[in-house]
């Protein structure tokens, strides 16, 4: 099962909305196949760990095991629970029941009725952990919600206006190595967030530029579409959501998809809704204080990713305040990053 895991993260920003799984197929204690979850589309982790058993004379006396429940239902492929009794499995180890209410059980029905014993629940700790993305959005009815930002020694993630005036190019609070890193979480997650202070301020691009991978769908909070046209988040290098407040409006822009939000309404809750409605599972919150702490203030985050850097601003816009459990501390040449998890739960 541990293998399992540790293909599955192969995964990583490719499957969603489907649950990037690991399968592996032991004969004779020997693993003789393996494979996780192919980009949303492509086939499914038991489909390629039986595909990549090249003789499949053993098959019939083997175990299957699986992170997460084998699916019962046709989608983008057919059920992978029909192909492992097609083959004849015996035996078929599980991680965890898939939450899905087109699964949920279903799989494991199947498999029992045609003669399979079945193990639920080894390593569950371990595969929830790993499915997180996942089980957040059907369990709790929303994104896995991750908050990241960078603050000074002293406090701040931004200078005053002032010095923006003076100097209006990015004030990089991190080092290269952490703005690299940060690339590389955008390509494993599904969107990427931020308000529209951060957008007419920085103009950024909010793109994977410094890893390989997949740029994540753009979310922007523009109540009064005040962002111009020519900003970066406009170029249509991936799909785009604009939240705004101003009902009925027409779409002036191309490739960009419009979502009302409510105006007296609290937002963060709100877009939550709207982005599981959407079929968003994990979202990479990247906004200015006033965004990030509208997610902290409802509890509607998982975890939070703070790099402090070693420098000092003396003045400017304080760093959102919050409380959770610290589960990672590393040190990034002088940078700190800090991943704390969030234990409160909040459904929707």
């Amino acid at each position: 099962m541990r293998r399992c895991i540790e293909i599955a993260k192969n995964g990583l920003g490719q499957t969603a909305p489907n649950p990037m799984v690991g399968a592996v197929i032991v004969y004779d204690d020997r693993i003789i196949g393996e494979g996780c979850t192919s980009a949303y589309g492509g086939p499914h982790a038991e489909v390629n760990a039986i595909d990549s058993v090249k003789d499949k004379s053993p098959l019939y006396k083997s175990t299957l095991y699986v992170t997460l429940e084998p699916c019962s239902h046709y989608g983008k492929t057919p059920p992978c629970a029909d192909l492992i009794i097609k083959h004849k499995i015996p035996k078929v180890v599980i991680g965890l029941k898939d939450p899905h209410e087109k699964v949920s059980g279903r799989g494991i029905q199947l498999l029992e009725e045609a003669g399979c014993e079945v193990t639920i629940g080894v390593l569950e700790k371990e595969c929830r952990e790993h499915h997180k993305r996942f089980l957040t959005f059907h369990e709790k009815k929303r994104p896995y919600i991750i908050l990241k930002w960078a603050q000074t020694l002293d406090g701040f993630i931004a200078p005053t206006k002032e010095i923006r005036k003076e100097n209006p190019a990015p004030f990089w609070i991190t080092n290269e190595y952490s703005r690299q890193l940060v690339h590389k979480w955008r390509s494993e997650e599904q969107g990427i967030l931020t308000g529209t202070n951060t957008v007419l301020e920085d103009n950024p691009k909010l793109d994977v530029r410094w890893w390989t991978g997949r740029h994540p769908i753009r979310i922007i909070i523009d109540r009064n579409q005040k962002i111009p046209m020519g900003f970066h988040v406009f170029e249509g290098i991936s799909p785009t959501i604009l939240f705004t407040s101003i009902k009925n409006s027409i779409n002036k822009y191309k490739n960009i998809d419009l979502v009302n939000i409510n105006e007296n309404y609290n937002m963060a809750l709100d877009m939550s809704k709207k982005l599981y409605e959407l079929n968003i599972q994990s979202v990479f919150v990247e906004g200015g204080a006033k965004t990030i702490q509208s997610f902290i203030n409802e509890n509607l985050w998982d975890e939070a990713r703070i790099f402090t850097g070693d420098i000092f601003f003396g003045d400017g816009l304080p760093a959102p305040l919050l409380e959770g459990r610290i589960i990672k501390e590393k040190q990034i040449q002088n940078d700190l990053l800090k991943i704390l998890r969030n234990d409160q739960e909040h459904h929707l």
